[in-house]
């Protein structure tokens, strides 16, 4: 029997069978325990210090026995806290991008997926390197400028080089104003070589989720293909480090597994990667299953409500304070809404998850992955979101001064990335408001970006920053950063 370890590089030891399970028999015997609750929540609250907030986090244990009380009181207060954790280190910016498809080859068996090997009806598509070219002039003309490409696995067809050709056309693609600054990558657990080579690429977080920590579940879940070896998909976030990616993503799709056991998981796979790497996940995302082509999400019944939804949503927040959280448009807007105040940091806008989907006046149903059930443009998404007090943030800089990794989460850690962040989220929405809005986005967003600069406590900072808006409203000049 393995023994659990969060420094051993073994997915066995790391994510431990037997300490997840001693873990919610913890949880279940502690979720009504008002002492030990109090002391959880007032861990997990925002400390205020001379240079900004600093949160202590949870570990597994503490978040499972939030996760597990069921006190509408406790409840509330786990929502209130994840909320102040949200504004203290991302303020009420959310970042936006896009998912775009190269591939649905795939030689994997995984069930809940439509694009597994034995869906025989599915129509397969790999864009060519001019349709890649394409499918980015037709997001740029969107307004985006961050990206995240998927592909299926299949080494014929999807080669490491195949990517790394396409990450290649995504950057090189110069259209009006237009460029993809930043690509996210979420393709197959692979080699420390061919991360590597993706780091040499210039991409931005590598993702892969982990779909089920349950290795039991995992291995009926993906019966054949080499996405059938836990081992070495759960331990993929470790070779991209070595391979020298600093900024991972994790996820599971919950409804495949119990989500209290997923949960635990989660956590402790970001506990490992802090342990062993000193900097934890960058984002989390939190996607469910969902109707796709030969998928039914009715066939799993370990489906999660909406309420247990955003539950799960807080206390990831609460546990890992500074990652990131991503919530899709495979969630319709009354969700997303909600899990904007418990947490969430990034959302796509104007999705499209089928293959040269961009490209398409309708949407294309037929290479779909999964269902969209936000199906607004992208302006309507932007306007969505500035209306409820947020700001669409197309920002990339991070990336491009090299605040990544360990470097980023010091920033964001002591509050520092607040001094950046803010700024650089109205500059680039001032670029999308004259680029690309509709004229009653573009009036919305002039109003909240005058409101938000006073907002900046540095007057040398907010003088700079109303200055590049000016240039950006008034040349073709783009790209301010701080």
């Amino acid at each position: 029997m393995a023994e659990y370890d969060p420094k051993s590089l073994k997915a066995e030891e790391f994510i431990n069978d037997e300490e997840i399970l001693e873990t919610l028999k913890y949880a279940e015997e502690n979720k009504n325990n008002t002492e030990l609750i109090n002391k959880i929540l007032e861990k997990a609250r925002p400390q205020k210090t001379a240079t900004g907030c600093v949160c202590a986090g949870l570990t597994h244990r503490e978040a499972s026995v939030l996760l597990a009380c069921d006190d509408p009181d406790v409840i509330k207060k786990i929502y209130d806290i994840a909320e102040e954790i949200k504004l203290a280190f991302y303020g009420n910016r959310i970042v936006i991008f896009a998912p775009l498809y190269l591939s649905n080859y795939c030689v994997n068996g995984c069930v809940y997926c439509p694009y597994h090997m034995k869906n025989k009806h599915i129509a397969r598509k790999k864009l060519t390197q001019e349709e890649v070219k394409a499918e980015v002039i037709a997001l740029q003309d969107m307004g985006h400028k961050r990206l995240a490409i998927e592909a299926g696995e299949d080494p014929v067809n999807n080669p490491i080089e195949y990517i790394l050709d396409c990450i290649k056309t995504i950057y090189s693609v110069h259209h009006k104003n237009g460029d993809i600054r930043r690509v996210n990558v979420n393709i197959a657990a692979t080699t420390v070589e061919n991360y590597r080579k993706l780091k040499e690429a210039g991409i931005g977080t590598y993702i892969l989720f982990q779909e089920t920590y349950h290795k039991e579940s995992y291995l009926k879940l993906h019966p054949t293909g080499p996405k059938h070896d836990y081992a070495y998909h759960t331990e993929a976030m470790d070779r991209a480090m070595e391979g020298g990616i600093d900024d991972v993503g994790l996820g599971v799709l919950f409804g495949l597994e119990l989500y209290k056991y997923e949960f635990a998981g989660l956590i402790m796979h970001a506990e490992h990667l802090e342990a062993v790497h000193g900097v934890g996940p960058h984002t989390i995302s939190v996607p469910r299953v969902k109707h796709a082509d030969d998928i039914d999400p009715d066939a799993f019944d370990n489906s999660i409500d909406d309420e247990t939804f955003a539950k799960i949503t807080a206390c990831i927040r609460l546990a890992v304070p500074y990652t990131g959280m991503i919530i899709s448009t495979r969630e319709n807007e009354q969700v997303r809404s909600k899990l904007l105040k418990l947490g969430i940091s990034q959302v796509s806008g104007g999705s499209r998850t089928s293959v040269g989907g961009y490209t398409e006046e309708e949407r294309p149903h037929d290479t779909e992955q999964f269902d969209v059930s936000d199906q607004r443009t992208l302006d309507e998404v932007v306007k969505w979101l500035m209306e409820s007090g947020h700001i669409p943030s197309f920002c990339t800089a991070c990336y491009r001064e090299g605040r990544t990794g360990d470097r980023f989460m010091s920033l964001c850690k002591n509050g520092q990335i607040l001094n950046c962040c803010h700024p650089n989220a109205l500059m680039t929405l001032s670029e999308y408001l004259e680029d690309y809005a509709s004229e009653e986005t573009k009036k919305t967003g002039y109003a909240l970006i005058e409101k938000e600069l006073e907002r900046i406590p540095k007057e040398k900072v907010r003088e700079i920053a109303r200055k590049n808006i000016e240039a950006i409203k008034n040349s073709d000049r783009r790209d301010f950063r701080f």
